[in-house]
């Protein structure tokens, strides 16, 4: 499927490994010996150690062998400053507040672009459609803009969900700005790498902001077959309007 594309090849060597009986987490060292992190077997974590907390102080992701942390640990791989920057503002955030019942805006904006977080390289037109939830304008009206822009999935629960996909998956979009200056036939391939971007991009003051939207990820254009037909989109549990009021 075409957000698979991107992870084809560490997933398929990763994945092959694993169906050979390997654990996850032996199937993700072999791939590399030059990674951010090592990936270790869930029970290497202490009883009662953060997560976060213990891939700051050692280096090492606990892994289960399950397919959750095999996206985890593709992304990892894929994206190493910016799960590196992401791990860094959670360790930080529970020395100063401890882990609490609530995790705080912070924690819980990083684990949400985390679990579920894109980037969206786009032309202003469409990210102003977006985060209007002009469907219509996003993905009929102005459908022709897409072939500037590029949708990089990044979460590894998103990664997961789409395993098995349907219409209802959301994935919360970082943007990326696209100069119209720099727009051509191909994508721009001057561009900073995604991985460099989004973590010098990504700081506790922005991510408590919030700074994502919704995006139905099979309405964008080419992912899948039935939002070639404008039809696609007048599901309103799916490509919900804004909760916004209307100015009277």
């Amino acid at each position: 499927m075409p957000w698979f594309i991107p992870w084809h090849l560490s997933g398929h060597v990763v994945g092959s490994t694993s169906l050979g009986g390997a654990h996850t987490a032996d199937a993700l060292n072999a791939l590399t010996t030059t990674a951010a992190v090592r990936f270790v077997r869930q029970e290497t974590l202490p009883p009662g150690m953060p997560y976060e907390r213990f891939i700051a102080n050692t280096g090492q992701v606990p892994t289960r062998d399950n397919l959750h942390d095999f996206f985890n640990g593709l992304a990892w791989l894929r994206y190493p400053q910016t799960k590196t920057q992401l791990n860094r503002i959670q360790a930080s955030a529970i020395a100063a507040d401890g882990v609490g019942r609530v995790r705080g805006l912070v924690r819980d904006a990083a684990t949400v672009l985390d679990e579920n977080g894109a980037v969206f390289t786009a032309p202003e037109v469409l990210w102003h459609a977006l985060q209007a939830r002009d469907w219509t304008a996003l993905f009929i009206t102005h459908r022709d803009a897409w072939r500037y822009a590029r949708l990089e999935l990044f979460g590894h629960a998103l990664l997961e969900k789409l395993v098995s996909p349907r219409k209802s998956i959301v994935a919360h979009v970082l943007h990326r700005p696209l100069a119209m200056e720099k727009l051509s036939n191909e994508f721009d391939a001057d561009l900073l790498p995604t991985d460099v971007w989004m973590a010098r991009h990504l700081t506790a003051e922005r991510l408590a902001s919030k700074p994502f939207a919704p995006l139905p990820v099979l309405g964008v254009p080419g992912w899948w077959p039935a939002n070639e037909s404008p039809a696609f989109y007048d599901d309103s549990l799916v490509f919900r309007p804004s909760r916004t009021a209307p100015v009277v």
